[in-house]
């Protein structure tokens, strides 16, 4: 199922990736049929500490790896293609320039994106900011590229042969991790929003089996009082008018802030809860929102969610737009 939902992510991109950032009229655009049949030519970068990308296999690329990549047009066909790199949860990503030769003429053009685009919609998406984008062609970026978190995007469309780019991808420690993204649906993972106000986020590619494991949510206050008194898992946190909860749902695409929520929590409860959620969703969302009032933490469980769960699943998205 996992392995189902990363493919149907990469090759949707094929489809939808020149829509923002690389904007035009005709570039690039081909049918779901076509992508559809390029299933078996999509597939994760290797291990080697350089690589020259074959634009037959690898216009749509996710990595999760380090080192070199190079990339020179074979054709003058305006065809754009992407990069999807991934970290650990508590890293970033780094990416430097070291040779850029994309002509401006004809559309050429290289954008960084600080998160993911897919199918027109941004991750994450909570704080968008123009300067998570960064164009360019004819001249490489002076500086150096860091995500802000563990997810980030080069899109490029280089009409002109025997053009093209080199890049170095290193992954750096990120000591206060905000929004994660996984691939795949199993792990043990904690969002915390140190004491900050906004919304952090969990998204999982893949539908799951969340299970709540630890929770303190709008009850540990900046004085790190002695005082505090477990109250459980409170349910339905937002209804009640409290500032600060944990949404659990999940979506079709990566904008979280269009998930469909299952439940949100709040609380404090150390006790591992007594049965998971089961989302049958193409994204599992957690989302964390946060009013700067508390040291908010919450610990989940993740794992695959069955086939044979999955008409039993708490959540199933989509259904209210049938």
């Amino acid at each position: 199922m996992k392995a189902f939902f990363y493919m149907v992510a990469v090759v949707l991109a094929c489809d939808v990736a020149n829509s923002l950032f690389l904007p035009s009229k005709d570039y690039g655009q081909r049918s779901s049929a076509s992508a559809l049949s390029r299933f078996s030519r999509i597939r994760r970068l290797s291990r080697p500490a350089h690589r020259v990308i074959d634009p037959n296999e690898d216009c749509f690329l996710m990595t999760s790896d380090e080192g070199e990549i190079f990339f020179k047009s074979p054709t003058n066909e305006p065809v754009v293609c992407g990069i999807y790199m991934i970290a650990e949860p508590d890293q970033r990503i780094q990416v430097i320039f070291n040779y850029l030769d994309v002509p401006c003429e004809n559309g050429g053009l290289v954008a960084w994106v600080d998160g993911w685009e897919l199918n027109g919609q941004v991750w994450p998406a909570d704080a968008w900011e123009d300067d998570r984008v960064v164009e360019t062609c004819d001249r490489r970026p002076a500086r150096k590229l860091v995500s802000r978190q563990n997810a980030a995007l080069i899109q490029y469309r280089v009409p002109a042969r025997g053009k093209g780019f080199a890049i170095t991808i290193r992954h750096l420690k990120n000591s206060r991790p905000c929004n994660v993204m996984i691939f795949g649906s199993e792990g043990i993972f904690t969002l915390r929003n140190h004491g900050a106000t906004g919304n952090c986020s969990l998204i999982a590619i893949a539908p799951t089996a969340v299970r709540l494991l630890d929770l303190n949510v709008g009850q540990a206050v900046k004085t790190h009082s002695m005082l505090d008194l477990e109250t459980g898992t409170i349910n339905q946190c937002k209804k009640r008018g409290l500032p600060d909860y944990v949404d659990i749902g999940g979506a079709g695409g990566l904008d979280h802030t269009k998930m469909e929520v299952f439940d949100n929590v709040c609380g404090l409860d150390s006790k591992e809860a007594r049965r998971p959620l089961l989302i049958a969703c193409e994204d599992t969302v957690v989302r964390l929102v946060s009013s700067g009032r508390f040291h908010n933490s919450v610990t989940l469980a993740f794992t695959p969610l069955a086939p044979e769960d999955i008409e039993h699943a708490d959540l199933i998205c989509g259904l209210n737009d049938l």
